[in-house]
């Protein structure tokens, strides 16, 4: 489903997108008394699908059970799956934004989803969720509008990006730069750069146990073939072939650029203000936003509780470990 918006929106840059469209999937019956949305913050490559992406979580008896929640989730600003993004046209050219789509931000994303929550007639979610960037755009949410989550639940997320996380961010930027087909004309310009950059990526998202338990060779003769070679190349061949390097560009920009505190005081002071009763929750090999990186948000979100959930699957053990995490959530909606 699709939502056209003919109002601009106004990006923290202070760039202008003159009109703006949100593509989004609802799951599940909303109820009489509009009290049984779930909305789901999706992460980086991720579309409104969430049963497609996010194993055995909407069915039947899981957390996001579709007999007993309206589980909605929206594409976010600068995807290729729907919403306004470089691959949109732009109403000013006829032609599609490409590179000169604007910088956008963590913030310009909830700033179109409020929007979206708005012209949907809800009001207030019982659980407002998401991992990775999808909690940065939960726990922005949850600060600028604190009464719309009664419970907020931040999965293998962090209140500002680290240095560490930029740099991953900046080298696959690096990889997409050094295919010049970037800067033609064509759409499509980019996507070995891509290809390599998801190659990139995906060492900050699983992490050497992972690697090593799943894509080491038996055969120790080997001086090449490496099993983990197909499966980086692989890999950056299925997002070369679904996604869009100009949407992938502008993305990982909007991850560096997350900080909830910027503008807004102390970061304590900002999740101090935080109204929803939280659950937080670390993987315990993630190297992208390790444990540690939690931390803050325990110490300050003044209804808060904390589960560490132990995987070698790193950062990805949010889409792994769903037997886990399934048990942790449902616990957390039961209090």
């Amino acid at each position: 489903m699709r939502e056209f918006f003919s109002e601009p929106l106004e990006l923290e840059s202070g760039a202008v997108l003159p009109s703006v469209e949100v593509e989004y999937t609802t799951y599940g019956t909303l109820s009489p008394e509009r009290d049984n949305v779930i909305w789901v913050c999706h992460a980086l490559t991720a579309d409104s699908r969430v049963a497609e992406w996010w194993p055995h979580t909407v069915e039947q008896g899981r957390f996001l059970d579709p007999d007993r929640w309206f589980v909605v989730c929206a594409c976010f600003l600068g995807s290729p799956y729907g919403t306004t993004s470089p691959v949109s046209i732009n109403p000013a050219t006829g032609r599609a934004y490409g590179a000169d789509f604007p910088m956008i931000t963590v913030r310009d994303m909830v700033a179109l989803h409020r929007r979206l929550a708005e012209r949907l007639g809800i009001a207030r979610v019982e659980l407002l969720i998401g991992s990775s960037i999808g909690g940065f755009q939960a726990m922005e949410w949850a600060i600028v509008a604190p009464d719309f989550a009664r419970r907020l639940a931040l999965i293998a997320t962090c209140t500002r990006s680290s240095a560490w996380a930029i740099a991953f961010n900046e080298s696959q930027r690096m990889a997409i730069e050094a295919d010049q087909s970037f800067y033609g004309d064509a759409l499509d310009g980019g996507a070995a750069g891509m290809a390599v950059a998801r190659s990139m990526a995906l060492l900050s998202y699983r992490g050497p146990e992972a690697y090593n338990a799943t894509q080491s060779d038996p055969d120790g003769e080997k001086l090449s073939g490496f099993r983990v070679t197909t499966y980086q190349q692989h890999q950056g061949e299925k997002l070369r072939r679904r996604f869009n390097a100009h949407c992938y560009y502008r993305l990982t920009e909007a991850v560096d650029s997350h900080n909830i505190a910027r503008g807004r005081g102390s970061m304590a002071e900002v999740l101090g203000s935080i109204k929803a009763r939280t659950l937080v929750v670390a993987i315990s090999s993630d190297i992208l936003f390790p444990p540690l990186d939690h931390t803050i948000m325990v110490e300050n979100i003044p209804q808060v509780e904390y589960r560490l959930i132990d995987s070698p699957f790193g950062h990805d053990g949010f889409l792994v470990e769903y037997e886990q995490l399934d048990q942790i959530i449902k616990d957390f909606m039961k209090n």
